[in-house]
This record gives structure tokens, C-alpha cells and sequence, in this order.
């Protein structure tokens, strides 16, 4: 007896296993162009409801008397569990699709009874409910899942890129649609088998073409009366006529100008237009609804896939790699699959060699955010699919350090761009792209062609010339009055030519790179300053090259060129070849730009007040007020970590926000009011 109940109970655990992993984890389609995560336990903290709350009520109101919804903090959405997004698109079907986790089922019911359109049913499955908001916006949920997606329907049609152009694109969604929708799409956009020659249909067809030119000549006697008007008002009273408030029809006092006789209208061109408008109206109504049956059939079938799952979703290691859980919100983007498959990469096909463009895109991209207490942080991983390419990719970012360039960074400067380089691996890069394009056609041609450029190319000479060290530095704004031609007109509306003048900002700049090969710059500065056509702008004086246009009409009408000490200097002032005084901020930024491949800063606030003068109107210049003060000041660094190239972007806030997350919503917030400020009508 004993082992009886022993073997029951076994047997019963078992079934108690069988029945857990009956349902599967619901897996994020494989040709997911995007993937986003967002913590909310992290990011539910920073959202300050009593502000965000108000502010949304405004947005969704759209000149109603009263928000339909009162509480977007109580939605019935768990706010502080992970949110899931990802996206998809082929030759047929573009769909985004978003996971929530539900706290309150019933508060959420009441949230989407709000929102969607008035009229529209819930329908009830077994195991779910779903509604939909628009025509291409659906919302599924149970108990405590819910799931919202945008999805949009298209017939693929005959691509004419393609090889074989009689060969008809494949449908994607028949493959997850049943016969009932296949039908529907069919019978909405197949196409009209074609149908013996009917002189009776031809006559018609002429006689719409009579028609549209009855009325193009129609419209063009129209406007020859209303020009014949406005010469012989001119003619007598030397001006246009003057417009009577609260109308937009001008009076004319003579009453003699000849007016051509439009041409007779057939008695039933109304009728025949009012059959035709419906007709036309009546097919587009019906392609819309054939459209949104197929559309609805796919959603329901995803939202059946999903509510008949274990509700979790199941991502792949390889989209959640580089995942920082600590991370407020993560995105992945598959950019080779977006860039390859849309119709950059359809159009690629045309060409015989397109493939290589294709390989070289053939990359995905990973961004953890952080909103933290002083600024936000995006960290971005690149990673070529290829790992033989990003090993060439990632061998760019591994050049030598140039302090002589660091030098030149300091803390009055507004920003730079540092870049060291190993220019030399470019060739590499170049190489492997050709290599591994795919062209398995031209296999041979591509062999030739490489091993030409090896022949072809001094790389180590070319290298000598820029090795890869470069650093732009945008010291200031300077303001600068510069003319321009307008054109005014007299009383006979004679055109006349007038020179105005204006003030407009014109950056003061050092671009600076490395060389090897200083001999090769100071001949090409000689031939500019000897040659009879260059010559007339470039000029030497000392150990200095100078461009100087000569007119007060050029935004950089002075640039200054010279190589000294192995560098090359292009700037707008000689002093900006010298090493300035720096603090310990400007030497701490000194020590990364030569620590990483790729840095810079931006100060965005002195950007501002530079192009302050560029703001002309009431509006704008409010707009400018709110940017000045709360604007900060963007940090960006490159480097390679292991099998990727990690890119870390700070930007610090300069206001007094929780947060840097409510740092961006005061900042929209105070931009909406201006401009709902200027909706409203004075009161005189």
C-alpha cells in the first residue's frame, strides 16, 4: 500500500511538471527590429504624479470641456514592474507591441473605456478581452497582463527591383492569418484579371477626358479674369483694391473689364461628378474595411498566441547581451535588419555590388539610460555581426595618444571633438568589407580589386600623411555685421536692389590634426599661395597661410593655415595655435581626450547665448529664456570593450528638478504653456 501511494504521488508531481512547462514562455518574434525594456521599479520612483498627472490631463483634453480621464496614475498599469516593447516589419506588415503588468483589472477597464472611440464593443475571448482604440490600435488584457499593439497592413506588391519582375511578392501575413482573412486581403487588393477590348468602355473613358478639360479650361478662365481685373484697377488707381473688413471678396469700382465667357457645362456633369465621388468613395471605404479585417485577424491571433502562453516573456540572449538591470530603460535595434530590408536595402539590390553597402550596415546597437539625480546617462554598444569586421572596426579605435592636440583644449573653449585613431586600419576595415560582401557571383572581380588596391595604395605613406589624431575646438560666438542685397519696390512695383546690413554670430574655431609628413601640407599651402587664381585670396605672411575672401558678405571670411611641430592648424585666429592656461577641469579633460580613442564636451548653454541675436520673435525669444536657463552641458567618450565599441554620453542639468528624468518634463512643460499661451485670444 505504501508503494502504491508512493508511485501516486510521483506520478502526480510529474503531472504537476508536465502541466507548469505546458505553457511556453511567449518569445519576442526573431525578426524583431527593436526591443525595449523599461525598469519600472526604478523609473516609478523618479515620476513626480502630481505634476506629470495635470500635465497629461492638459495634453489629452484637445479643446474639450473636461479630460476624459482624470487619473493617468491610476490606469490599473503596475508602474513599478518591467514594461516589454519590441517592433516588427516585412514586405507586409508593420506592427509595435507593448506588455504591461495589471495591479487593478477593473480600474484598467474604466481607463480604456475612456479612451476608446464611442460605440465600440469589448469583445471576450476564453481567456482574455480586447478592444479596439483606433482602426490600427488594439489593447488585450486578463487579470493581470495586458497588451497593447499598433499594427499596419499592406499588400506587397510586384517588385520591380527584383531580378525576375513578373515574380509577385510573398505575403508574410497569410503565414499567421487563416483562410478567412487570406480571403479578405485577397478580395481587397488582388488584381483585375484582364478584360476583352469594350468600345463602350472606351467612349467613356474619352468622355472623362473631355470633361477634365472643361473644367482645366474652366479654372484657367477664372484666373484670366481675376489678373485681367487687377490691370485695369492698377491702371487707374495705381494700387490693388482695398479689402472690406470681415470679407475676403475684393470690390472693384470699374465695372467694365472685360471678362471672358466660361465654356457650357453639360446639364449632367453634376450628377455624373456626385456618382463618381460616391463610387470612389464608396471603393475606399471598402478597402479600408477589407484592410482592417486582415489587420484585426492578426492581432487577435497574436493576442491568442500570447494569453495561451505562460505570460512571461522569453528574449534572446543575443538582443539582452549588453542589459544593464540597473539600467532605467534598455532599447535594442537591429540596424542591419532595418537598414538592409527597408528600401534602402531593396534598392541595394539593383546594383551588382550593392551587397557590400548592405554588409557594411550589417550592425546592431544596444542602449542602457539612466536618469539619474544630476544628469542623464546613455550608454550605447556597438557590435558588427561580422566578427572578423568588428575586429577590423574595433582596431580604428585603438591609435596613439597626441598631447600636443590635448593642449589646445581649455576651459573658456565652449566644446571639442578629440579623435585618436589608428588611421592605417581603415584599409583593414576596407578590405574586410570586400571580403565578406557576399557577391558570390563576382568572387573573382572582388580578389582582383582588393589585391589592386593593395598595389595601387601606399598605406603607409597615405597613413604618414593623417595618421588619425584630429581635434576641433569651438572657442567662441562672435558677432559680426555682414551685408546682404534685398529688394525693394516703387510705387510702379519697379524692382530695385538695396544693400542692407545684418549681425549674425560666426564661430571662432581650431581644427587641428597629426601628420607625419609636413612637407606634404607646406607644398600644398605654396601652391595656394602661387597659383594665379588662388592666389587672389591666399596669401603667406610668415610662418602663417591666410584666407581672406575680401568681402563683408562671407560668414568665414578669414582663415589662418600652418604646420608646426607636426601638427596641422586650421583656424580663424593665429593666437589659437597656442596652448592656453588651463584649470584643473580643463586638464582633467586634457587627460581623457587622450585616454579615449573618441571625447568631447559641449557647453550648450554658452551655445545658446551665442545665437541669441538668431531668435527673433516674441515666441522664439521666450522659448530661448527657458532653454538659457535650464539647458547643461553634453560629455561624450569612445572606447573598445572586449567585442564592442562602447560610446558613454553624459548630459548634467542646471535647474532645480527632482530629477533628470522631471528635469525634461518641466522643461516640455514650460514650452507647452508658452505655446498654449499664444493660442489664446487677447481680450481687448
Amino acid at each position: 500500500m505504501k508503494y502504491i501511494l508512493l508511485k501516486a504521488q510521483t506520478i502526480c508531481l510529474l503531472f504537476g511538471f508536465v502541466l507548469a512547462f505546458a505553457q511556453q514562455k511567449m518569445k519576442i518574434p526573431a525578426d524583431a527590429v527593436f526591443y525595449m525594456e523599461i525598469n519600472g521599479r526604478q523609473l516609478n520612483k523618479k515620476i513626480d504624479w502630481q505634476k506629470f498627472n495635470p500635465f497629461l490631463q492638459e495634453v489629452a483634453k484637445e479643446g474639450k470641456e473636461k479630460p476624459s480621464w482624470t487619473d493617468y496614475s491610476k490606469t490599473g498599469i503596475k508602474y513599478d514592474a518591467t514594461q516589454y516593447h519590441y517592433a516588427i516589419f516585412n514586405d507586409s506588415v508593420k506592427a509595435y507591441t507593448a506588455h504591461f503588468i495589471l495591479d487593478n483589472k477593473e480600474k484598467f477597464q474604466e481607463f480604456i473605456n475612456s479612451t476608446k472611440k464611442k460605440g465600440l464593443e469589448v469583445s471576450k475571448k476564453s481567456n482574455y478581452s480586447y478592444v479596439n482604440l483606433d482602426d490600427d490600435v488594439f489593447v488585450a488584457w486578463n487579470g493581470n497582463r495586458a497588451v497593447l499593439k499598433m499594427i499596419s497592413y499592406s499588400k506587397p506588391y510586384k517588385d520591380w527591383m527584383e531580378e525576375d519582375s513578373m515574380t509577385v511578392a510573398v505575403d508574410s501575413a497569410v503565414a499567421v492569418i487563416d483562410s478567412t482573412a487570406a480571403a479578405v486581403a485577397d478580395s481587397a487588393y488582388a488584381d483585375e484579371p484582364e478584360k476583352p477590348f469594350d468600345y463602350k468602355e472606351e467612349i467613356q473613358i474619352l468622355k472623362d477626358d473631355i470633361k477634365y478639360l472643361k473644367e482645366d479650361i474652366k479654372e484657367h478662365n477664372t484666373e484670366i479674369a481675376r489678373i485681367q481685373k487687377d490691370i485695369k484697377y492698377l491702371e487707374k488707381h495705381h494700387e490693388y483694391p482695398k479689402e472690406k473688413k470681415g470679407s475676403t471678396d475684393t470690390i472693384y469700382s470699374d465695372k467694365n473689364t472685360e471678362v471672358l465667357p466660361p465654356p457650357a457645362e453639360d446639364e449632367n456633369m453634376e450628377a455624373e461628378e456626385t456618382e463618381e465621388d460616391l463610387a470612389y468613395q464608396k471603393e475606399l471605404d471598402s478597402l479600408n474595411i477589407e484592410r482592417f479585417k486582415v489587420v484585426k485577424k492578426l492581432a487577435e491571433s497574436d493576442f491568442d498566441k500570447y494569453f495561451s502562453s505562460s505570460l512571461e516573456i522569453e528574449v534572446s540572449q543575443d538582443v539582452i547581451s549588453f542589459r544593464d538591470l540597473n539600467a532605467d530603460v534598455f532599447v535594442y535595434s537591429d540596424y542591419g535588419r532595418i537598414v538592409n530590408e527597408g528600401v534602402y536595402g531593396r534598392m541595394m539590390k539593383r546594383f551588382e555590388f550593392g551587397q557590400i553597402f548592405n554588409t557594411m550596415y550589417n550592425s546592431n546597437s544596444s542602449y542602457n539610460l539612466y536618469f539619474e539625480k544630476d544628469k542623464v546617462k546613455l550608454v550605447n554598444n556597438y557590435q558588427h555581426k561580422d566578427p572578423e569586421v568588428q575586429k577590423n572596426f574595433s582596431s580604428i579605435y585603438k591609435g596613439r595618444k597626441n598631447k600636443k592636440l590635448s593642449a589646445l583644449i581649455n576651459d573658456k573653449s565652449m566644446g571639442y571633438y578629440m579623435v585618436n585613431l589608428n588611421g592605417s586600419k581603415y584599409f583593414d576595415l576596407m578590405y574586410s568589407l570586400l571580403e565578406n560582401s557576399g557577391e558570390s557571383d563576382y568572387q573573382k572581380e572582388m580578389e582582383l580589386i582588393m589585391e589592386t588596391m593593395k598595389i595601387v595604395l601606399d598605406e603607409e605613406a597615405i597613413t604618414k600623411i593623417a595618421p588619425g589624431n584630429g581635434i576641433f575646438v569651438l572657442n567662441e560666438l562672435k558677432s559680426k555685421t555682414v551685408e546682404y542685397t534685398d529688394y525693394d519696390y516703387d510705387d510702379d512695383y519697379n524692382e530695385k536692389e538695396v544693400k542692407k546690413t545684418k549681425e549674425v554670430m560666426v564661430p571662432n574655431f581650431t581644427f587641428a590634426f597629426a601628420t607625419d609628413n609636413e612637407r606634404y601640407w607646406n607644398r600644398i599651402f605654396d601652391v595656394l599661395a602661387t597659383n594665379k587664381k588662388t592666389a587672389k585670396k591666399f596669401s603667406k605672411k610668415g610662418d602663417y597661410y591666410e584666407f581672406k575672401e575680401g568681402k563683408a558678405t562671407g560668414y568665414l571670411d578669414q582663415l589662418f593655415f600652418t604646420v608646426r611641430d607636426g601638427i596641422v592648424y586650421i583656424t580663424t585666429s593665429m593666437d589659437n595655435t597656442f596652448p592656453k592656461s588651463q584649470s584643473e577641469k580643463s586638464k582633467q579633460w586634457m587627460k581623457d581626450s587622450a585616454k579615449y580613442p573618441i571625447s568631447g564636451r559641449l557647453d550648450m548653454q554658452r551655445l545658446l547665448i551665442g545665437l541669441e541675436k538668431e531668435f527673433k520673435t516674441t515666441s522664439e525669444r521666450k522659448i530661448m529664456d527657458v532653454f538659457k536657463k535650464n539647458i547643461g552641458e553634453m560629455y561624450f567618450k569612445t572606447e573598445v570593450k572586449g567585442n564592442r565599441i562602447e560610446t558613454e554620453v553624459d548630459y548634467n542639468i542646471k535647474n532645480s528638478s527632482e530629477n533628470s528624468l522631471m528635469y525634461f518634463f518641466d522643461l516640455v512643460d514650460d514650452i507647452y504653456k508658452i505655446k498654449e499661451s499664444e493660442k489664446k485670444t487677447p481680450i481687448l
